[in-house]
């Protein structure tokens, strides 16, 4: 047994680095703050004006993590993306329902906390929230020495958006021959990494520096720390014509595109309707993946599915062509009982 004096420092809890984050991220925080936003830096809660003007608003909240690709993101010691992708998937998953985000926090637990890679993960983060126009209002950075072994973290994000009432979008919407319009990912988003590390780890025998095979001399971080996208500035403008969406995140199309539609009605997925792109073929020849399991584990390059009548699904293209985004009608609904059919 020792006398010797104990400090929260010798526990494996640094609080002068905890000082150090706090003083790194306070800029890219207040970047992001809108109208809205209320207080200031540091506060113990974040606060926010409910914006005026709105007849019926109803706050619509959702919170995830950006699954096992923040273990390319620590591997390849790239930081800067991951708070970004998490920020986008919040955003769409709101986006699904009519909302538009009002602000963000997030979450990240360390075992060891650096400051430098605390400040590209709320980097990440503040340029997400900048892109979609929600203000990051708060925040936790936990060190939990015994919990994760250094370099590993975790990270998660939670997200408000508004609606009115009489405008949010449900399965209710859909009807018998409405169109099925899906518009491109920019990678695998933020699902499918366990398999996906696993093939090019074990199968490709690939680090993460390496060149990815047909990616034009891009390496594995680079195609796999992609950001994913957000689909608010393409379909902001046209919610009022969408019937219903899907966001195509974990399960792939068959397990969300199912969640939007109504009990009577299916959805035919016409596969051919789109090129799936060289990062999935490759994943697929290398890991000797079932092509079904395939879209069960990854988006395919679809990474949100509009459904729409025909006036609809045209405003939709005409927006998505015209920023950049591919998309293609990829099918319909027909009468049935909430089931996804790919042919």
């Amino acid at each position: 047994m020792t006398d010797a004096k104990l400090t929260y420092a010798s526990a494996g809890v640094d609080i002068d680095a905890a000082e150090d984050s706090k003083h790194r991220i306070k800029r890219l925080v207040e970047s992001t703050f809108t109208a809205g936003a209320r207080g200031a830096f540091g506060g113990f809660g974040g606060m926010f004006r409910v914006p005026e003007g709105l007849a019926k608003p109803l706050l619509v909240s959702s919170a995830d993590g950006v699954g096992t690709k923040i273990k390319v993101a620590i591997e390849a010691d790239r930081h800067d993306t991951i708070g970004h992708c998490l920020v986008n998937h919040c955003v769409n998953d709101i986006l699904v329902q009519g909302a538009t985000p009002l602000f963000f926090l997030d979450y990240v637990a360390f075992g060891k906390l650096i400051p430098s890679v605390v400040e590209g993960v709320v980097a990440g983060v503040s340029a997400g929230c900048r892109e979609n126009g929600a203000a990051l209002v708060g925040g936790e950075t936990a060190e939990m020495p015994g919990v994760y072994t250094p370099p590993d973290y975790d990270l998660a994000g939670f997200i408000v958006g508004v609606v009115e009432e009489d405008q949010v979008i449900t399965s209710a919407g859909v009807r018998d021959g409405d169109v099925l319009v899906g518009l491109a990912s920019t990678g695998l988003h933020t699902n499918g990494y366990s398999l996906a590390r696993r093939i090019v780890s074990d199968r490709l025998r690939l680090g993460v520096h390496d060149p990815f095979p047909g990616a034009g001399g891009r390496s594995v971080a680079d195609v796999l720390l992609a950001v994913h996208r957000s689909y608010l500035p393409v379909l902001r403008p046209v919610l009022g014509q969408v019937h219903a969406m899907a966001h195509i995140t974990g399960g792939g199309i068959p397990g969300n595109l199912d969640r939007a539609l109504p009990s009577h009605l299916d959805a035919v997925v016409e596969t051919s309707a789109w090129e799936i792109p060289g990062t999935f073929r490759v994943l697929e020849e290398a890991g000797g993946v079932d092509r079904a399991e395939m879209y069960r584990a990854f988006n395919m390059g679809v990474g949100m599915i509009v459904i729409t009548d025909t006036a609809g699904a045209a405003a939709v293209r005409d927006l998505a062509t015209k920023a950049g985004v591919d998309n293609w009608i990829i099918g319909h609904t027909r009468p049935g009982s909430g089931r996804v059919h790919l042919v």
